[in-house]
């Protein structure tokens, strides 16, 4: 999936944050409804100018971005619980 097609970022919309192209639904909203337990069907039957593609968009950008953190620096020793509770 290439996200770059379907997924903008623009400082004038939503503060910047990426967003599905056209519309004002921030990837983060998306990824925010999979992750409380909505299926695809039903974010789609709430969202009717969503598509498939969309959805699948959001997380290949979630991926993505998840793949470029860096959730402890390399000049640790180790990452604490108390570090990586931030994402709890």
């Amino acid at each position: 999936m290439n996200w770059q097609e379907r997924i903008v970022i623009d400082p004038g919309i939503l503060v910047g944050k990426p967003v599905i192209k056209g519309t004002r639904l921030a990837v983060e909203f998306i990824v925010d409804l999979l992750a409380q337990g909505w299926s695809e069907r039903e974010i789609l039957k709430n969202y009717p100018g969503l598509t498939r593609d969309d959805i699948r968009a959001s997380l290949s950008y979630a991926s993505a971005a998840l793949h470029e953190e860096k959730v402890c620096s390399e000049r640790s020793q180790k990452c604490t619980l108390e570090h990586l509770s931030r994402f709890a």
